[in-house]
């Protein structure tokens, strides 16, 4: 047997599958793509049938250079990036770079990294999938028509350096939409009674007011509430009616990318980028003690429910002799995957089921622990029978008016047993109401009233938004985190108490954008462009047809925008008048932000920080100085707690209440000190401005660096965070660890 060759995206997976193939087997990294279209051209020949012109990207040449050499010593070479679009892009682009050392390139995919899976994989080797790599390819071109024909414009009009894409812009438009709804929204007053009742038996239980003359209750100010608690006064609560019935609840479906970023933000609250990063580590594998590297779970970038058979019946077995035969549905659960989802890969499920996490949390750092129990917990659970509840709803008459109670008590914990409901799940267990029965009269203990208002929709949380971008059939599980990191990126949105919040930037950029490419903001439009590409990816759809239909609508909006979109560099109505000369306040746009200048400049020089009322209103909040947005509450004095710049360059906590509260903290990156893994590295500045990030705990540890940290892991050592670093070709990302050599382009 002649020398083999795979190829695979990271050197975490080369070290899991190294481990059990043998030696006539050489495993390599592409370390993520290889080649990509120029930084600096358009790169695509709209003439020639879009055309793309991809380049060898510049830290990537040492990597070709050695997939070329390997692939010549090899009889057979392997291509194993990851099973998806994406992975089928690099794969194209690494057999095109080595067609000329080998003849013999065969593709593999495997959902996960185990002994058997990439040995079935060898054992049934196919052809590059031509239709996945032209969907791949088709939302490269597209979103690079998009971005580098619409940036210029609002570098023009708005801000230089920001950007347009074509999924990040409507999924800004959904933020700035939810606001412009809040603010718009008239809160009405209502009122809610609850009264606390007691039985024959105990214990007290709670009533909720529902209706009166026998429609529903609408107590709309103070004086029909002081009306309804006097007509109460001395009137005997009965019961009317005892509702009792078995409830069944089922589990929930094992995660797909969507679902687990979600539980993820909600139970841990990982941003969807960190999330994803902690699965990729689960799934190209860790160490385990004696087990050595092993692969925790399958690969976690996909949009179905669906579960091997053979994964079926292990989980089936290891929940009989876990939990015994009662938590075994009769039938083996097969959940239902939505509709328009690809179903090209498996639910995201444990590897081996019988590696608990209680097993491997000695292991693991807490994130990952976190992340693998939630993947295990639903994954198991979802083959468990359901929980039964025996539920009872109480109505109760008093006068004219009617209340309802309700209680339930668990019969059977079915699936609960592994997966134990937790704060703020749905249908968490409320408590059990006494023995009641019609007729029966109750004392009442306590009457209890509220005054309530009603509330607009809430800002999208990064749980809630995924949700909503999975709905609306925007982007893809493999772009949910990048859509986000980029919204925050490019400053257009930014977290609130762990809430999307569009700046005046977004506002601005998403304005504009509306205005003059319709289609291209359009939901609607944005949904049937992925479902074009995902044709494509099926064979239905030719990738150029799908590219010419686009740019018939998007030149024309193009030219007419290079026309008519007007300038807002000079700054937009904030609705405010100048304190000093009675002139109109703008919002403009500057390097650290948003902020008041005066219409009337040069001649009036007056700035000011400002803030939004919940209405959208603008509002001055200091003068003289660099914007400022809240952050948090002063936990001295309560006050608003915002961002400042020292006089040297770095920012600063400050409270918004000094000079009666001097409260102030570091500037945090969000990176714990690789030094002393307990303080946090803080934003400094030299004494002469220049920026530098240092240890919080400084003199007690010394650690310093020049390059901003960036809080999440390397996908190649595992460095627990990477480096922003400034060089000829742009910005990049780049890895801190000695001989790592990870980089990336930081998108600026």
């Amino acid at each position: 047997m002649g020398k083999q060759l795979i190829i695979v995206e990271s050197p975490a997976k080369v070290k899991t599958i190294k481990k059990f193939l043998g030696t006539h087997y050489a495993v390599h990294a592409s370390i993520g793509h290889v080649r990509d279209l120029p930084v600096k051209t358009l790169g695509v020949d709209e003439a020639r049938d879009f055309a793309p012109c991809y380049e060898i990207i510049e830290t990537k040449k040492r990597v070709v250079n050695e997939l070329r050499e390997a692939a010549a010593k090899a009889d057979t070479v392997y291509l194993a990036p990851d099973p998806d679009r994406e992975g089928e892009a690099i794969a194209w682009h690494i057999a095109e770079l080595i067609r000329d050392k080998t003849k013999n390139i065969k593709r593999i995919q495997f959902n996960e990294i185990t002994s058997k899976a990439v040995r079935e994989a060898l054992e049934h080797p196919r052809e590059l999938n031509g239709h996945l790599f032209d969907a791949q390819q088709a939302r490269r071109v597209l979103d690079r028509l998009v971005g580098y024909k619409i940036s210029p414009l609002l570098w023009q009009t708005v801000k230089r350096g920001i950007s347009a894409g074509r999924v990040q812009s409507v999924a800004l438009r959904l933020i700035v939409d939810r606001e412009v709804a809040r603010e718009a929204f008239v809160p009405e007053e209502y009122w809610s009674f609850k009264a606390l009742l007691g039985a024959e038996s105990p214990p007290p239980f709670t009533a909720e007011f529902v209706k009166i003359n026998g429609k529903k209750a609408v107590i709309a100010n103070k004086g029909q509430a002081d009306a309804l608690e006097t007509s109460l006064k001395g009137k005997p609560f009965v019961v009317n009616i005892v509702e009792e019935k078995e409830r069944m609840r089922a589990p929930k479906p094992p995660f797909i990318t969507s679902t687990l970023q979600q539980a993820a933000n909600q139970r841990h609250s990982y941003p969807a980028k960190r999330t994803m990063s902690i699965a990729q580590r689960l799934y190209e594998g860790v160490e385990l003690g004696e087990r050595g590297l092993t692969a925790l779970i399958t690969y976690m970038r996909t949009d179905s429910t669906r579960i091997a058979d053979e994964a079926r019946e292990a989980t089936r077995a290891f929940i009989t002799a876990t939990y015994g035969k009662d938590y075994l549905p009769e039938k083996a659960r097969v959940h239902k995957t939505r509709q328009g989802a690809q179903d090209a890969h498996e639910a995201i499920r444990p590897v081996d089921v019988a590696v608990t996490p209680e097993m491997a949390k000695d292991y693991l750092p807490p994130d990952q622990y976190n992340l693998y129990r939630l993947i295990w917990t639903r994954f198991v659970a979802s083959q468990m029978a359901g929980a039964r509840f025996h539920d009872t709803v109480a109505t109760i008459d008093c006068a004219a008016t009617q209340w309802r109670a309700k209680g339930e008590r668990l019969l059977f914990p079915g699936f609960l047993a592994a997966q134990p409901l937790g704060h703020g799940d749905k249908d968490e267990a409320s408590a059990e109401l006494p023995q009641l029965k019609a007729g029966q009269p109750l004392s009442l203990e306590g009457l209890f009233r509220e005054q309530k208002f009603t509330q607009p929709l809430s800002r999208f949380s990064e749980a809630s938004f995924v949700s909503e971008l999975e709905k609306l059939g925007i982007g893809r599980p493999s772009t949910y985190a990048s859509i986000i990191a980029t919204l925050q990126d490019r400053e257009y949105a930014c977290l609130t108490e762990r809430h999307f919040v569009p700046t005046d930037l977004g506002r601005a950029v998403c304005g504009q954008l509306v205005e003059h490419f319709a289609n291209l903001m359009d939901v609607g439009f944005t949904a049937q462009m992925e479902g074009n590409l995902d044709k494509v990816a099926e064979g239905g759809r030719q990738w150029v047809d799908v590219l010419r239909a686009f740019v018939e609508q998007f030149n024309p909006a193009l030219e007419a925008a290079s026309k008519n979109m007007k300038s807002l560099k000079g700054g937009t109505p904030s609705g405010l008048v100048c304190p000093e000369c009675g002139k109109n306040l703008l919002i403009r746009f500057g390097k650290a932000g948003s902020f008041l200048a005066c219409s009337g400049y040069p001649q009036c020089r007056h700035t000011s920080n400002f803030a939004r009322t919940e209405d959208g209103k603008v509002h001055a909040v200091a003068q003289g100085k660099p914007p400022q947005q809240k952050i948090g509450d002063c936990p001295l004095c309560g006050n608003d707690l915002v961002v400042k710049k020292s006089r040297i360059g770095s920012r600063f906590i400050a409270c918004t209440g000094y000079p009666q509260c001097t409260h102030t903290a570091p500037f945090s990156t969000g990176v714990v000190c690789p030094r002393c893994a307990t303080g946090a590295l803080v934003e400094k500045s030299s004494k002469r401005g220049k920026l530098f990030y240092s240890c919080d705990r400084y003199p007690q540890c010394d650690f310093a660096l020049w390059g901003k940290p960036v809080p999440r892991p390397c996908p190649l050592c595992g460095s627990s965070y990477l480096v922003e670093k400034k060089r000829r070709d742009g910005v990049k990302i780049v890895c801190p660890g000695k001989g790592c050599g990870y980089s990336e382009d930081s998108g600026e």
